[in-house]
């Protein structure tokens, strides 16, 4: 009767992803799913993409981004500050963008 937040994820993600639509615009699409259904959207993504689909992925998990992504775009205050594709780009260098181009003090 009542589904978790991440089989809610899934349930609204499976629904749109078996469209016909020419563009998919993801939010966070796998925030609060487990492993196993994070791995069954990336695969769903790809093959959209694969297919000629258009998919524009938001996401705070850069990790997920890199493997997900073929180009990753960083935004600061509204305003696009790197268009940086996303082979050979390592996450230390992503992070160093996403952080301004400084390097975090630990």
């Amino acid at each position: 009767r009542f589904m978790s937040g991440g089989n809610q994820q899934k349930a609204i993600l499976a629904r749109w992803l078996g469209t016909d639509a020419r563009l998919f615009i993801l939010d966070e699409p796998t925030l609060g799913v487990d492993i196993g259904a994070r791995r069954d959207i990336y695969q769903r993504t790809r093959e959209l993409a694969d297919r000629g689909r258009g998919v524009l992925v938001s996401s705070s998990d850069a990790p997920e981004l890199l493997g997900l992504c073929d180009r990753i775009l960083v935004m600061w205050r509204g305003e696009l500050v790197a268009n940086l594709p996303t082979r050979g780009l390592t996450l230390d260098a992503l992070l160093v963008t996403i952080n301004g181009g400084q390097e975090q003090q630990v």
